[in-house]
C-alpha cells in the first residue's frame, strides 16, 4: 500500500479553483465540475495525496450539480458542518485532510440511501486502463466492467 501525504509542492501547484475547494473548505458552482459528466470506468483519488476515495462503480446522477457517489472506497472522513446556519456531514480525504464535498442521506435507497455531493476540483480521474500502472491495481475489482 502506497502512503499518501499532503506535499507542500503539491498544494503549490493547485489552481486557484483546486486550492480553494480543498485547503480553504469551498465549493465550486454547481455544475461546472470538469467530472460531473465522466462516466468512464477508474476511480476518483485525491488531488493532493493521490488517496483512493471513490469509484465510477458508485457513481450516480443525482440531478445536485457535483458528482455524485453512493459509498467511499476509503480514506474519507467525516465532520460535522455547522457553517451557513444548518447542520451537515462535510468529508475529507483521511491523509491530505482536503475538503471534499458532503454526505447526505438522501441517495439510492437500493445502494445504502447515501449521497456524497463532491467537488470536481478535490479530485482526479484514474482511468481503468492506468490503475495498475499507476499503483492503483488493488482497487481494480471495484471497478464495472464497461464495454
Amino acid at each position: 500500500m502506497s502512503k499518501y501525504e499532503k506535499r507542500a509542492e503539491v498544494v503549490a501547484s493547485l489552481s486557484p479553483e483546486e486550492y480553494h475547494v480543498t485547503q480553504e473548505s469551498g465549493t465550486e458552482r454547481p455544475g461546472t465540475g470538469k467530472l460531473l459528466g465522466n462516466k468512464e470506468p477508474g476511480i476518483y483519488v485525491d488531488i493532493v495525496t493521490g488517496e483512493p476515495l471513490f469509484a465510477s462503480a458508485d457513481k450516480y446522477e443525482s440531478g445536485c450539480g457535483w458528482p455524485s457517489f453512493t459509498k467511499a472506497i476509503e480514506n474519507v472522513t467525516e465532520h460535522q458542518d455547522v457553517s451557513l446556519g444548518m447542520v451537515r456531514t462535510e468529508v475529507r480525504s483521511k491523509h491530505g485532510d482536503s475538503h471534499l464535498g458532503h454526505v447526505f442521506p438522501d441517495g439510492p435507497p437500493d445502494r445504502g440511501g447515501l449521497r456524497y455531493c463532491i467537488n470536481s476540483a478535490s479530485l482526479r480521474f484514474v482511468h481503468r486502463d492506468d490503475m495498475v500502472d499507476e499503483g492503483y491495481g488493488d482497487y481494480f475489482n471495484q471497478v464495472e466492467d464497461v464495454t
